[in-house]
């Protein structure tokens, strides 16, 4: 079992926690969609997930590829996501 999650947060999280709850469901959608693509090293790669009033913030603890990125846009654009294609990824190393 992986131990080792980034920190998820959300702006104003204390009112609405829904916001955390759909982070989670967000977070679960990328590491299902990394596992069918085989990628395991995707998981070690994430720092933290933000929501920033409808924005999801990735910060990486290394640059992410292409692929890895595309995980978090389409669980975002989701149903358990924002439906949108507001994404934004930095890189925070260690």
């Amino acid at each position: 079992m992986y131990l080792n999650h980034p920190a998820i947060t959300a702006t104003n999280s204390s009112t609405e926690p829904d916001r955390l709850e759909r982070l989670n469901r967000v977070y679960g959608y990328a590491v299902g969609l990394a596992d069918a693509a085989g990628n395991g090293g995707f998981l070690g790669k994430i720092r933290h997930i933000h929501d920033h009033k409808g924005r999801l913030l990735v910060a990486w603890y290394e640059q992410p590829s292409e692929e890895e990125k595309a995980y978090f846009l389409r669980a975002w654009q989701s149903k358990v996501g924002d439906e949108s294609a507001e994404v934004e990824h930095s890189i925070e190393p260690v």
